[in-house]
């Protein structure tokens, strides 16, 4: 883990965070064969759907099935990154098509990009730039409400305060 990079710790319903037990998570993908064994395992409806992702402190890329909690996915721990991918094949090869940083439970921030790609990276997986699907969150200071910002419009959905242009929503980090 690089200096720059933040640890995302669960923030999600304790209920959910609670029903976690550990080893039951995602399946941690620490090579190009694990990947390649973990996605011959999936079904094709799986396969047409995008998965649920995290990115551990120790920089190796879990996977889960869409439905999965990342806090699950997670084993419960705290994370560098988290979201949605989907894969697809081109020229022979696995590469990934899409991937967000959409997790309601860890609510990254759009700098958490490095370690899904520095993850990806190891894996050998062609992708993208950066994330395809950016999602901003903020927590409203005035309320304390956990806010996805839409449009660039950074005003609270439920009080219409103004909500800060810099992430702030674990106020421990």
């Amino acid at each position: 883990m690089s200096r720059a990079e933040r640890i995302y710790r669960y923030i999600g319903p304790i209920e959910l965070q609670a029903t976690v037990r550990p080893g039951s998570g995602g399946r941690r993908i620490s090579s190009a064969a694990d990947f390649e064994r973990w996605m011959a395992e999936r079904s094709a409806a799986e396969l047409a759907e995008p998965f649920t992702f995290v990115v551990g402190q120790d920089g190796v890329l879990r996977l889960a099935p869409r439905r999965s909690e990342h806090v699950a996915c997670a084993d419960g721990e705290p994370v560098l990154s988290a979201g949605e991918i989907s894969f697809t094949t081109a020229a022979g090869r696995w590469v990934v098509d899409g991937v967000s940083n959409h997790s309601t439970g860890y609510c990254p921030d759009v700098s958490s990009w490095p370690a899904i790609a520095h993850a990806l990276d190891d894996l050998r997986l062609g992708r993208p730039a950066g994330f395809t699907h950016e999602v901003v969150f903020r927590r409203c200071p005035g309320c304390q409400e956990l806010n996805i910002v839409r449009e660039g419009d950074f005003v609270c959905v439920f009080c219409g305060s103004d909500l800060p242009t810099a992430w702030n929503v674990d106020p421990t980090t």
